[in-house]
């Protein structure tokens, strides 16, 4: 049985809009006559001459599978440093990479692999496209010297940021390589505290908790991966960041997290991707015939009702859109009677991106042992709809625990978790263009299915210079001091170094 493609994508018509952001369009229109031009920049009541950005990889500028320079000059803090520089903001000193390959190495040990870029129908590793490259931002060998006011960690959980250690490099692997960059001489340093040492008087707080739920969705759910924390600890660890960051004074923006349901990493690859003709399929089916027998017996015996037996038959079909089949643990456990709890996935099941490049393989080079055919996926590939579920209830209440520290503390807030739903359902305006959560495509989130591009990081930072106007009195989008669309890209060049 051929491998088959995972996803078929095709090109959007990405059409022009005129006037479709009016607003926008009249200052614009305003700054180019001389009757009217646009109001000066004022700060308003915040002070941005001291800026620290915090959070975990959007804040790093994350973008394709990794940080690469490019990526860290487009990250959305840099954006809104650069506007923050018309009214009085400082330097911006960011831990910048070593070039545009992206990856990280340990002693010339690569520890994590180039970035994505586009391979002609889908996201593929950079070296598939150009050869081998040598991986040269080096832990243990070229660490920049700080301090950063752009402190985005990779990775990070909400308690990672109050963790003593996080980045000393001895305790590597517990250790984050993103976190040793930024240490230097002070290696036991938590993160907050090389924040507050630089005194900020103006910071972002973005997705903090982000990682603590998406670790868990991006192991399908798989508990002995990872795990959800416990939101008691999340709002512990947020309440001592937001303590740290505002102790002397500083303003500041927070912003909640998105459901995962909103990220093309659980959403471009479908359930029913497996295409079979019908001496295939009734082959497939011969071999699920004594496990769908087994389900008759356990309805007769009364372990299992009709719609549980009929959820959990095996059925293909001469078909392109025949479903997966996967491992349920949420089913009931017949394990005693020597039935496995297998079923086909439907629509309401994610399957997480990497399953692509599982789906239709074989085991050991066995044709007749296919991932996701005749070799139920296992859970590590799936989220079912009970995991949503325990995803959705984390995400409510840490988002709850934000917007409450948010009102309390009078910080600008944005809603993050808003705008990528957008994005996923009807698409969002930036300046002449619509863009949607779409993997490769869309034109927001980059080719990983969950970072944002180098246009969607600058949208991103709009809200932020939105909500800042809206909540210290500054006039940033009114004076014309944002982003505009067409100076930031929606996917880097393979031959970008």
């Amino acid at each position: 049985m051929k491998k088959f493609k995972y996803i078929i994508l095709s090109f959007l018509a990405i059409g022009f809009l005129a006037c479709e952001n009016e607003t926008l369009d009249d200052l614009r229109n305003r700054g180019n006559t001389d009757t009217e031009p646009l109001p000066e920049l004022t700060s308003g009541t915040a002070d941005f001459s001291n800026y620290v950005a915090f959070g975990p990889s959007f804040t790093a500028g994350f973008s394709d599978g990794s940080v690469f320079l490019a990526a860290q000059e487009n990250s959305f803090p840099k954006i809104i440093a650069d506007m923050f520089a018309n009214a009085g903001g400082g330097n911006f000193t960011q831990p910048l990479v070593s070039d545009n390959y992206g990856g990280l190495a340990a002693g010339g040990v690569r520890i994590s692999g180039p970035r994505l870029v586009f391979g002609g129908a889908g996201p593929v590793p950079l070296e598939s496209v150009v050869g081998p490259v040598t991986v040269g931002t080096d832990i243990v060998l070229n660490n920049p010297t700080g301090p950063f006011n752009n402190l985005g960690m990779p990775g990070a959980k909400s308690f990672h940021f109050i963790a003593p250690g996080y980045g000393n490099i001895a305790n590597l692997p517990n250790a984050n390589p993103y976190a040793v960059r930024v240490t230097g001489n002070t290696p036991n340093a938590t993160i907050l505290e090389l924040a507050v040492a630089q005194n900020p008087s103006f910071f972002t707080a973005d997705l903090i908790g982000g990682n603590d739920v998406l670790g868990y969705a991006t192991a399908g759910g798989d508990e002995t991966i990872n795990q959800i924390t416990d939101p008691l600890t999340f709002e512990f660890a947020f309440n001592t960041i937001i303590d740290g960051l505002t102790a002397n004074g500083a303003k500041g923006v927070v912003t909640n997290i998105p459901y995962v349901s909103s990220l093309p990493y659980f959403t471009a690859v479908g359930h029913d991707v497996v295409p079979l003709d019908q001496a295939t399929a009734n082959l497939v089916n011969g071999g699920f015939a004594a496990y769908n027998g087994g389900l008759l017996f356990a309805q007769s015996n009364g372990l299992l009702d009709a719609e549980e037996v009929a959820q959990r038959t095996i059925n293909f079909t001469a078909s392109s859109n025949n479903a997966v089949v996967i491992e349920d643990e949420n089913l009931t456990d017949l394990s005693a009677f020597g039935i496995p709890s297998y079923r086909q996935a439907t629509a309401n099941d994610l399957v997480v991106l990497p399953a692509a490049s599982v789906i239709g393989t074989t085991v050991g080079g066995n044709p007749t042992l296919i991932n996701g055919v005749s070799v139920p996926l296992a859970d590590q590939w799936i989220l079912t709809p009970e995991e949503q579920i325990e995803i959705i209830t984390a995400v409510d209440s840490y988002n709850s625990t934000i917007s409450s520290v948010a009102s309390s503390r009078g910080l600008a807030f944005v809603d993050v978790n808003a705008i990528l739903e957008e994005a996923a359902s009807t698409g969002i305006v930036f300046d002449d263009f619509i863009h949607t959560a779409d993997l490769v495509f869309g034109g927001l989130v980059s080719l990983d299915g969950i970072h944002l591009t180098s246009r969607g990081y600058a949208y991103m930072a709009n809200a932020f210079l939105q909500a800042i106007d809206t909540t210290y009195g500054s006039n940033f989008e009114a004076s014309g001091n944002i982003a505009r669309a067409d100076d930031f890209v929606t996917n880097y060049s393979p031959l970008l170094q």
